[in-house]
C-alpha cells in the first residue's frame, strides 16, 4: 500500500478547505498527488506533479486535468467511474501526451473522496519499467548499427593501411646509402603509425572475430580474476571491496569475455581512482546479487545476475554520460574509447544488459544477465 493511500483519509478532511498548509505532507511524497473538485479542475497539486506536469500550482489552479493532455478520454473515463463510486479505486497504466514535449509513461491510482462535491485525488507514478524498456531498446538498436560500422569501417581502413605500410618498408629499401640515417626516420614514422591504426582496427574488429565460447561459469571467479590483475597493476592506495551472494548459481556463458568486460570496466574506474590512489582513499566494489523477475531484451527472466561495479572517483562528466558505450568514446586523455564498448558488445552477446550511473564520488555500471 503507498505512502499516498495512507494519506488519502487526510486529503479527504482537508478537501473541503483545501488549504495547501493542510496538505503539505503530500509534498514530501515522490508521487504526483493531484486533487480535483467536481468539474475536473485542479484545486491542489503537491510539488512531484508540479515536476511531473512541469507547471506551478498557481499556474495549473482551477485548470481541467485532463487540458493538460492531448489524448485524455482514457483519463477522464476513469473519473468518471471514480465519481460513480464504482470502485474503491482505480489503477491502470496511462501513457498521455502533451503537445510540445515527451509524453508521459503514467501509473494512475484514481480515488474519490468523501465531499459532496465530487473531489478525486489523482495519483501519478512514472512508469519506469516502460521507460527503462524503451532505453534498452533503443541501446540495443544503436548498439547493432555501431557493430556494423565499426566492422565494415574496420575493413574498409585495413586493405590501405596494408599498401601503406608495404610501400614504406620498400621505400626504406631503396633508399640511397647516402641518405639512409636521415630519411629512414621518415619511413619509420609512416611504419609505426600503421602498426598503430592496424592494432585499433584490429580490437574494433576483435569482438567479431573470436568465436563465443561457452562453459560454465561462477560469477565470483570472474570477479576475483579481475581483482588480482587490477591489485598487481594498482598495490597501493586502491581498496577492492567484495560484497558477493554466495548463492547465484553458476550459468553458462563465454568465461573470458566476461573476465574481459569486468576488466575493462574496473581497469577504467582504477584509471579515474588516479588522485584518489594518491591520496591512498580510493575504493572499488565488486557486488553481486540476485535479481527477480527481469525484463532483458524484451525477454522476461524468474532471475538474472545482478553484477554492480562500483567506485567513489570524481564520476563521469555530463558531456560524454550519455556516450560513453559509443566507440571512441573516451573521458580520458589517451583513451582509446574502446573498453566500454566492447564490454556492453560481449554483455549483449550474453542476453544481458549493461548499465550506468555516476555523480560525482559514486560511479557504479550495473551489469544484468539472465540466470538458469
Amino acid at each position: 500500500m503507498s505512502l499516498v493511500t495512507n494519506m488519502t483519509n487526510i486529503a479527504r478532511a482537508a478537501a473541503a478547505i483545501a488549504r495547501p498548509q493542510a496538505l503539505a505532507g503530500l509534498d514530501l511524497l515522490a508521487s504526483a498527488v493531484v486533487l480535483l473538485d467536481g468539474q475536473g479542475k485542479i484545486t491542489y497539486a503537491n510539488a512531484a506533479a508540479e515536476n511531473l506536469l512541469e507547471s506551478s500550482l498557481k499556474a495549473l489552479s482551477r485548470q481541467k486535468l485532463a487540458a493538460q493532455f492531448l489524448n485524455s478520454d482514457e483519463l477522464e473515463n476513469i473519473c468518471a467511474q471514480a465519481r460513480e463510486h464504482r470502485f474503491a479505486d482505480l489503477r491502470q497504466d496511462l501513457t498521455l501526451e502533451r503537445a510540445g514535449r515527451d509524453p508521459l509513461h503514467v501509473h494512475s491510482i484514481v480515488s474519490a473522496l468523501d465531499d459532496p462535491h465530487d473531489g478525486l485525488l489523482i495519483e501519478l507514478r512514472e512508469n519506469q519499467q516502460h521507460i527503462k524498456l524503451e532505453r534498452e531498446e533503443r541501446i540495443l538498436d544503436q548498439s547493432q548499427v555501431n557493430k556494423e560500422l565499426i566492422r565494415n569501417l574496420a575493413h574498409e581502413i585495413k586493405n590501405p593501411l596494408g599498401g601503406i605500410r608495404g610501400a614504406a618498408q620498400l621505400l626504406e629499401m631503396e633508399l640511397p646509402a647516402l641518405h639512409l640515417g636521415q630519411l629512414r626516420e621518415y619511413t619509420q614514422v609512416i611504419i609505426k603509425e600503421a602498426d598503430r591504426l592496424q592494432t585499433l582496427v584490429d580490437r574494433l574488429l576483435a569482438p567479431h572475430r573470436r568465436p563465443h565460447i561457452v562453459g560454465d561459469v561462477n560469477i565470483h571467479e570472474v570477479c576475483e580474476r579481475v581483482r588480482s590483475l587490477i591489485l598487481a597493476e594498482f598495490p597501493a592506495g586502491l581498496t577492492i571491496l567484495r560484497d558477493y551472494d554466495a548463492s547465484i548459481p553458476e550459468f553458462r556463458g563465454d568465461k573470458e569475455q566476461l573476465i574481459q568486460t569486468v576488466l575493462n570496466i574496473a581497469h577504467n574506474a582504477a584509471q579515474a581512482l588516479s588522485q584518489r590512489i594518491i591520496a591512498g582513499d580510493a575504493q572499488l566494489t565488486f557486488k553481486t546479487r540476485v535479481a527477480r523477475q527481469v525484463t532483458l531484451t524484451k525477454v522476461r527472466y524468474g532471475l538474472a545476475l545482478d553484477l554492480h561495479i562500483i567506485d567513489n572517483g570524481p564520476g563521469i562528466s555530463p558531456q560524454i554520460r550519455d556516450r560513453i558505450f559509443y566507440p571512441l568514446v573516451s573521458g580520458r586523455d589517451g583513451g582509446s574509447g574502446l573498453g566500454l564498448t566492447l564490454a556492453q558488445t560481449f554483455v549483449h552477446q550474453h542476453m544481458g544488459v549493461i548499465e550506468c550511473e555516476s555523480r560525482p564520488g559514486y560511479t557504479d555500471f550495473r551489469i544484468l544477465l539472465p540466470l538458469p
